[in-house]
């Protein structure tokens, strides 16, 4: 049940040591190792779908920049690069690229060229190197499951350590469970392998890992950022991350000295020093081990074992991190990281109280104890109220980040609309947990109720207290589902490896009574010398036995659960790989099916990129929404306004208006800043449907451009036609321009100079261009530097935009309390109150349409779709509010308010969210055939495919 549990120490095999026993344990362990290969292998295989199909192609945006910092430390050297002030990017103030990126990765790479494969060009590592991290994160998560289920340490109940249910658990449950244990022993002649005083076998924690890494290998979870080419920080961050997780249980773990917990105590921190150099991410590792280090300590569990593991581990990782130049000093003054540094003080006081007892002749009271411990923290709480006295008005501690903050608050939205417009910034919904941990998501639970309930110690505790914030996080964000691989993998791996180790032990022969509870009755007595206290179990009258006949029943339910489990692992493992092909498309290149059925690939984007490499001046600049920045710099090799980083929101609020400014208005600008401006007009996500965030955006700098903060007269009308803001804007007209009825560019402000074959980019050359203003911002001496001589000088804007740029309002996120007036606090509030009011259906509203002409009651005309205008909804596919509250409405089955929407904007059923289904998907899945029958009348249809290739009728027989 609930005693502690510990291997003979005579001899590595225990209680098993014939030679029939030898032979089996030896097999166990050979199929244990042979399946680690076969998962590392599957998990190569599996993530090179796209390099097999597209070629050693770098994906989506980031990975761009990755790669071309990649190349510019390749080429250049450490020094260059952590002094590399681009000039290229963030036109004109350029951005500190040495001082703003996490170079893990890219000195991974760069080594990989070096030292192991020369012969390699740099393109085809960056693309590789996400499967060969995927296989390194499969065999850290097998490392950390075989550290939290080792059969070596003591283990108890986590019933045992909290107070008031501990009394209970030792004198009623425990004594109960090995009363029945005993009953069915004489009633049956077998404990059918239950017994306390039989052990596991030493091959168990590989039976664990080898299960976790199998579940690792294919979990779409992981594999959303780690297919190969998709150069991310997260492709390598989740190996450092696992790695670090692992090393710090191992840390806790029972050692043969406290030098060797603080050995492995610095091993962590060399883990997590990794772990900073490649994510931003690595704060949730910092505050998850801080956090689990205070929950041992809060729960009774504090030992010198603990505080030298601790201690180590947070010395040598913050003395690191604080080397890589964008962490810097923050480890000590970012809200976000000074709980580690106060669980830091708070360990190093305990350990103060507890050498003062052990120094004491003699012995202390509980009382003293307690008298000692309130006279040390009250000293230390004393002098820390006076060290943030002090430092508080001087601006020293830095605030939360607005994404981080974002999963915090109670709205779903930060407040910051640059932020709020990006998806993977949403929160999650249980169908993704679904989509993404597959049957892990059903077996974690059993895991974590072994690992709590029957075998909970120091090291596997600390999967209780990740499995709780990998929840809590991955449900505000998204995109963060991706911390929930790892300790789903675990936690499923020790619910089969667990019942497989119980299956196969009817395979040895039953334990030797006299050694085992021998052995097991020594280590109840003894204290580890690093603090962990053994809980005393209750005694047998004798040996527990385990007839034959039992142990063929365990073989039995094992062969007969492998036979039944064999379909649902064929599941997971074909959805894991369908997932795995679906999320192996590049956006850069994407398959579309022509009217003839024809798969042909679209290449329209690198298509422009490589014009406007060929075709326009070393020093064009090129204007796009900063989601194109990264590409164009990275393929084009040409002068961008911004980019991903979204460094300086005010800067992309200045794009924003321009992009979606009226045209006269936004060329004034432009003229000064760009050459070319080059916008994404192919429908399904192009730069009329992200418009309304762009204008937001610029709305939260330049308030006066719409009336209220959600742009609501930004937009279109459900019959699709434009309010006037949109119709007269730039971008739209840039987009439409000779494609839409009535859309025409002024050729004297923009002349179009490329379309792709597809149509899905345009580029447009600006007129007038000011010259001026170009030949300003490329004066060195027009740059601003931070000390004289300093290679950190970054650039300025053209005096011709000094006007325009007196009209901003630097945006002051909810988080900046160090400077934040009473306009911005009125502009959060009316913000969040619109973004709430719009959700219930009384949000911003767009202004009343014009009148049609020779509609006297100006009463809206019906609306009629024709198939171009059908096609051009369902090109569109991305998760938005209307999406979301279709979504809804169907899954609770709210016919009346369905109905109510269909009438109001009959669009609707066409549209589609990012995984390419829209509402008849919806109505199939959740069984909602009165709805089907309306949104067939509505036009929908019932034979489109989604991302996945099922139509609504495939969805409706799963």
């Amino acid at each position: 049940m609930g005693a502690t549990i510990k291997t003979s120490s005579s001899s590595l095999l225990g209680p098993y040591e014939s030679m029939s026993n030898v032979v089996a344990i030896s097999i166990f362990a050979v199929l244990a190792l042979q399946v680690l290969y076969t998962v590392s292998l599957e998990a190569y295989k599996i993530r090179m779908y796209a390099i097999e199909e597209y070629g050693p192609v770098i994906h989506e945006f980031d990975p761009y920049f990755n790669y071309r910092a990649t190349e510019y430390l390749y080429a250049n050297g450490w020094k260059a690069f952590s002094q590399w002030f681009d000039y290229m990017v963030w036109y004109p103030l350029g951005r500190p690229v040495g001082t703003t990126i996490y170079p893990g990765m890219q000195v991974t790479s760069v080594f990989i060229k070096n030292h192991i494969l020369p012969d390699w060009s740099i393109n085809d590592i960056c693309c590789y190197v996400p499967s060969w991290f995927g296989v390194l994160a499969t065999l850290a998560v097998a490392f950390l499951t075989y550290e939290t289920t080792r059969n070596d340490v003591r283990y108890e109940s986590i019933l045992h350590t909290i107070p008031g249910v501990r009394t209970i658990y030792d004198y009623v449950i425990d004594p109960a469970g090995q009363f029945l244990l005993q009953k069915i022993s004489d009633l049956t002649g077998s404990t059918l392998g239950f017994s306390k005083t039989r052990l596991a076998p030493p091959s168990l924690p590989l039976w664990t890992a080898a299960s976790a890494a199998a579940i690792m290998a294919v979990l779409p979870a992981h594999l959303m950022r780690s297919i190969g080419g998709g150069y991310d920080n997260e492709s390598i961050a989740m190996t450092a991350m696992v790695l670090t997780f692992a090393c710090w249980t191992r840390a806790l773990a029972d050692q043969p000295s406290l030098i060797v917990t603080t050995v492995w105590g610095v091993i962590t921190g060399l883990a997590y020093f990794y772990m900073v150099a490649a994510w931003g991410g690595f704060t949730f590792v910092l505050n998850l081990v801080g956090v689990h280090a205070s929950f041992l300590v809060l729960t009774g569990r504090y030992s010198t074992k603990v505080h030298r593991a601790y201690t180590a581990f947070y010395v040598v990782g913050t003395t690191l991190a604080i080397q890589v130049p964008v962490v810097g000093w923050t480890p000590l003054k970012s809200l976000e990281q000074l709980g580690p540094f106060l669980a830091f003080g708070g360990i190093q006081l305990i350990e103060i109280c507890e050498e003062i007892r052990r120094r004491r002749k003699k012995q202390m009271s509980s009382m003293e104890m307690w008298k000692l411990r309130v006279m040390v923290f009250g000293a230390a709480a004393a002098v820390a109220l006076v060290l943030i006295y002090v430092l508080l008005p001087t601006g020293y501690f830095g605030p939360l980040s607005s994404r981080v903050r974002g999963l915090f608050v109670k709205h779903t939205k930060t407040g910051n609309p640059l932020v709020d417009s990006v998806a993977e910034h949403q929160a999650a919904k249980p169908e993704a947990y679904q989509q993404y941990l597959r049957h892990a998501l059903y077996l974690s639970p059993f895991g974590l109720g072994l690992t709590t309930l029957f075998y909970y110690n120091d090291s596997s505790s600390f999967l209780l207290v990740y499995a709780i914030a990998a929840y809590y996080f991955s449900h505000r964000m998204v995109r963060l589902i991706l911390l929930t691989a790892p300790i789903a993998s675990c936690l499923a791996g020790i619910a089969i490896g667990r019942f497989m180790a119980w299956c196969a032990s009817g395979l040895l022969s039953p334990a030797e009574e006299d050694k085992t509870s021998s052995t097991t009755s020594k280590s109840k007595k003894k204290k580890s010398k690093n603090g962990s206290n053994a809980k005393k179990g209750p005694t047998t009258s004798g040996p527990l036995k385990d007839a034959m006949w039992g142990r063929v029943v365990r073989v039995a339910v094992g062969v007969v659960a492998g036979l039944a489990m064999m379909s649902p692992a064929k599941d997971f493992y074909d959805n894991s790989h369908q997932l795995a092909q679906a999320l192996s498309h590049p956006t850069i290149i994407q398959k579309a099916q022509t009217r003839d059925g024809q798969i042909i690939k679209l290449d329209d984007y690198r298509q422009a990129y490589f014009w406007l490499r060929d075709n326009t001046p070393e020093d064009a600049r090129i204007m796009a929404w900063w989601d194109y920045g990264y590409q164009i710099t990275g393929i084009a090799n040409r002068t961008t306004i911004a980019d991903g980083n979204t460094w300086n929101h005010e800067h992309i609020a200045l794009l924003g208006r321009i992009l979606t400014g009226p045209e006269k208005e936004a060329h004034r600008i432009a003229r000064h800043l760009a050459d070319y401006v080059l916008v994404w007009a192919g429908g399904g996500g192009d730069d009329i449907a992200k418009s309304p965030h762009l204008r937001r955006i610029a709305n939260s700098v330049y308030r006066g451009l719409c009336k209220d903060p959600l742009c609501g007269e930004f937009g279109f009308y459900s019959d699709r036609t434009p309010t006037t803001a949109m119709g007269e804007s730039m971008l739209y007209k840039l987009v439409g321009n000779g494609m839409m009825p009535g859309i025409e560019v002024d050729n004297n402000r923009f002349r179009e100079v490329f379309r792709s074959k597809y149509g899905k980019v345009r580029i447009y050359k600006i007129q007038s261009v000011s010259q001026e203003s170009k030949e300003w911002v490329a004066d060195p001496a027009n740059r601003v530097c931070d000390a004289p001589g300093s290679w950190f000088c970054r650039g300025q804007y053209p005096p011709a935009l000094e006007k325009i740029l007196a009209e901003k309002k630097d945006f002051k996120q909810l988080e900046d309390f160090n400077a934040k007036g009473a306009d911005d606090s009125d502009y959060q509030k009316e913000y969040f109150e619109r973004l709430l009011n719009k959700k219930m259906g009384n949000g911003a509203q767009l202004p009343p349409k014009p009148r049609v002409e020779g509609d006297a009651q100006g009463k809206k005309p019906k609306l009629q779709l024709d198939a171009e205008d059908i096609e051009i909804i369902n090109e569109n596919w991305e998760n938005n509010d209307l999406t979301t509250l279709m979504w809804q409405v169907i899954a609770d089955n709210r016919m009346e308010d369905f109905a109510k929407l269909l009438s109001e904007t009959p669009t609707m059923v066409h549209i589609r969210s990012e995984d390419g289904r829209g509402p008849m998907w919806w109505a199939h899945e959740f069984g909602r055939a009165e709805m089907v029958e309306v949104l067939k009348k509505f036009g929908a249809s019932e034979a489109r495919k989604d991302a996945k290739g099922l139509t609504p009728l495939d969805v409706s027989k799963l």
